[in-house]
């Protein structure tokens, strides 16, 4: 048992009184990983539990949740979108605890109409205050072939990526009074749903029912983390690629970052004075990569 693993295991034993199952990563069965939360048939798992797809039709959307909790890791899950008119869709893949005072970790994607590029929006919450948004037009067609959308979580970072690439960090500056998410258990969840109301823009357009039912489709999800069971009597480890618990941003990570920021952001909170007209967020004055 490595020293990383045994001390992780201890903390979530000592800090949540239950106990820690360190997994290797594996792409594990839909029908294993996850339940459908809502929007019954709409949400199909297929493949022998490889593949599942979420519908919307203008009576109801659909998603999934993870079967486990989990306290940091790193979580991968491949994404083809909605594709020609999807203005008015959400679609998500993101990380979220319940309750009051709720940590989350988002990737939401807002469809458009047909030809206009998708916004991809990320977000971070901590104990139930968000408000840290950046938004992408990605560099292809989310909608054509399936690409890998990456969440890392750590105790000293969080890390968006596509297809590898890193797209954005949230660093954790706890020290300078920022909160970050740090003890919350998490699931995975994902969903497809109507949010014509906020989310093509500037809710100009409207959700187009003719074209119903709008389908996105999710396969290979994969969890290398801490998952946290309460009903485990033991606590185990399982060697695996332990890299994400110390990743950060390298050279290259980088510069792979200033290209993404400085061609495809269309919007940053941390450059957002007239939202913050009493001065700008903490973190925003201590990164150059949030």
């Amino acid at each position: 048992m490595g020293h990383s693993s045994y001390s992780s295991s201890k903390a979530c034993a000592v800090a949540l009184t239950i106990s820690c199952l360190i997994v290797a990563a594996s792409a594990g069965s839909f029908y294993d990983e996850m339940d459908i939360t809502f929007g019954g048939e709409r949400a199909k798992i297929s493949n022998g539990g490889q593949d599942l797809s979420l519908s919307l039709d203008q009576y109801s959307g659909s998603g999934f949740q993870s079967k486990h909790k989990y306290l940091f890791g790193r979580f991968d899950m491949q994404l083809k979108l909605v594709p020609g008119n999807s203005a008015g869709t959400v679609t998500t893949f993101y990380l979220s605890s319940q309750g009051a005072g709720h940590d989350e970790i988002d990737f939401e994607f807002l469809g458009n109409t047909t030809g206009s590029p998708y916004t991809i929006h990320t977000n971070v919450y901590s104990q139930g205050k968000g408000d840290k948004e950046q938004q992408f037009h990605i560099w292809f067609d989310p909608t054509a072939a399936f690409h890998t959308y990456t969440i890392v979580w750590n105790t000293q970072r969080i890390i968006f990526l596509i297809d590898n690439i890193p797209v954005r960090v949230f660093n954790n500056h706890e020290a300078a009074g920022v909160p970050f998410p740090t003890s919350q258990l998490m699931r995975v969840y994902a969903s497809l749903w109507n949010a014509d109301d906020w989310a093509t823009q500037g809710v100009r357009v409207k959700t187009d029912w003719t074209k119903a039912p709008f389908t996105a489709y999710y396969r290979k999800f994969n969890a290398n983390a801490d998952k946290v069971s309460p009903n485990a009597k033991s606590t185990n480890s399982v060697d695996d690629n332990q890299a994400w618990r110390t990743q950060g941003i390298d050279a290259a990570g980088r510069n792979r970052i200033r290209w993404v920021q400085s061609k495809h952001m269309i919007y940053n909170y941390c450059n957002d004075h007239k939202r913050f007209s009493n001065g700008l967020p903490a973190e925003c004055k201590r990164s150059r990569f949030l």
